[in-house]
């Protein structure tokens, strides 16, 4: 980190220009200690933290053509949990400075951030290190011999990975026809959305033995087990009349898993996989179908290609010319039509890994991401599954058939919500 302001990258400029009230944009990520968490201890933790990783000590600021990031000062404090998940973080309404919060309740650390600033993976990698320094300085002589690795530099650390790997082959040139490209309408769960602009977060355990067990058997990945799940949970609600629109799930890349970046900022890619309902579907032909479209839509031709041509777009002279003012609004449609073309969103955050030292403080990890939909993560810690639901709607069918077809592979569920207002 070599200046004091910083170009933001294109996904936190969409980030920026589409956040409403129901979605904040913003992402919570959590550690569940085995006791009570100590306040003083945190705060100690806190300060270390932000130290070995100033990366996220930004204020996001608006300029003539673009919203940019600006290093600041002002340092984080911990504070008891009053917020649910994923507050906003960023707008007219936010007094706060930092784009981050630090909340704790009970034994369970929380990290909120908005989305402009860091991605799931960035948001994790803070967390397990503000987890660590606090196992460290609760029990020295236990953790004694306990690192994280990590060899990254300050300045990987904080790369625009998208524009560091940017390579346009000329293909800047055809990129009016790739934004006016139709893709089709997606099927929306025909359910009311809840009131106030609420959103309900449901988080539910699940024995991962247990579903990758299943996973293996049909010869796929967990995330395409749990995606075809997914699909016929909302298959279920479907009016005939709307089996013309495909159920889209929108699946979340990392691309740190196919280029050399060690960056805690924004960097992936969603790979939308589309099925239209005909009444023939099994789990095991599902399954089988959405990870044969995931497998080809994640090649490293294919994911390179795909990142290149949305970078493309901050290539073009004119959409940096433009003054924010204006593009905003364009950014906020496209956006908003991009989200008519996604049913849900299932995003895999993959295994946890922690030091085995600080396993026996440890019970578990889960994360939430805010939506105008429904968006599941999925993080893994040991063999606890978590998934991290986050819905707009009232009626809840899909996510209980969802997790009636994850306890028929012999796994075991406990549910835990928050509460919503009628």
């Amino acid at each position: 980190m070599n200046s004091d302001w910083y170009k933001m990258d294109n996904v936190a400029k969409v980030f920026l220009a589409s956040h409403n009230k129901r979605n904040p944009r913003s992402i919570r990520v959590s550690c569940v200690l085995n006791e009570s968490i100590d306040r003083d201890v945190l705060e100690r933790a806190l300060s270390l933290t932000v130290r070995e990783r100033p990366q996220f000590q930004v204020r996001i600021r608006r300029g003539f053509f673009w919203n940019y990031l600006e290093h600041t000062d002002v340092m984080p404090v911990a504070v008891p949990e009053t917020l649910g998940p994923c507050p906003s973080l960023y707008g007219e309404s936010y007094k706060g400075v930092l784009h981050y919060l630090v909340s704790y309740y009970n034994n369970r650390i929380n990290i909120d951030m908005s989305h402009a600033i860091s991605d799931g993976t960035g948001a994790f990698t803070l967390l397990k290190l503000l987890v660590f320094n606090y196992l460290k300085l609760k029990y020295p002589d236990e953790m004694a011999d306990s690192s994280l690795q990590d060899t990254a530099s300050a300045d990987d650390r904080f790369r625009n990975s998208y524009d560091h790997f940017y390579d346009d082959n000329g293909s800047s040139t055809i990129l009016p026809k790739q934004i006016l490209n139709k893709k089709e309408k997606a099927f929306q769960i025909q359910s009311r959305k809840l009131p106030y602009n609420q959103l309900q977060y449901i988080e539910a355990h699940a024995e991962a033995g247990k579903l990758l067990k299943k996973a293996k058997e049909l010869h796929v990945s967990l995330t395409s087990l749990l995606g075809a799940m997914l699909i016929l949970a909302i298959s279920a609600d479907m009016p005939t009349r709307q089996h013309k629109r495909p159920i889209t799930i929108s699946v979340p890349v990392n691309l740190r898993n196919f280029f050399p970046s060690d960056t805690l900022r924004n960097f992936f890619n969603n790979i939308d996989v589309s099925h239209k309902i005909d009444g023939s579907e099994t789990l095991e032909s599902l399954a089988l179908e959405f990870d044969r479209e995931l497998k080809e839509s994640t090649t490293p031709e294919r994911i390179k290609e795909q990142m290149n041509r949305y970078q493309n777009i901050e290539q073009l002279f004119l959409a940096r010319m433009v003054p924010l003012f204006i593009k905003q609004p364009v950014v906020r449609f496209f956006s908003k039509r991009e989200t008519g073309r996604v049913t849900a969103i299932l995003s895999n955050l993959g295994r946890i890994d922690m030091p085995a030292e600080a396993a026996p403080f440890i019970s578990g990890f889960t994360d939430f991401c805010s939506t105008d939909n429904i968006f599941i993560t999925i993080t893994t810690y040991g063999n606890d599954l978590v998934l991290g639901i986050a819905t707009a709607y009232s009626g809840t069918g899909s996510i209980r058939r969802l997790l009636s077809s994850i306890k028929e592979t012999g796994s075991d569920i406990s549910l835990y919500a928050t509460e919503i207002i009628k």
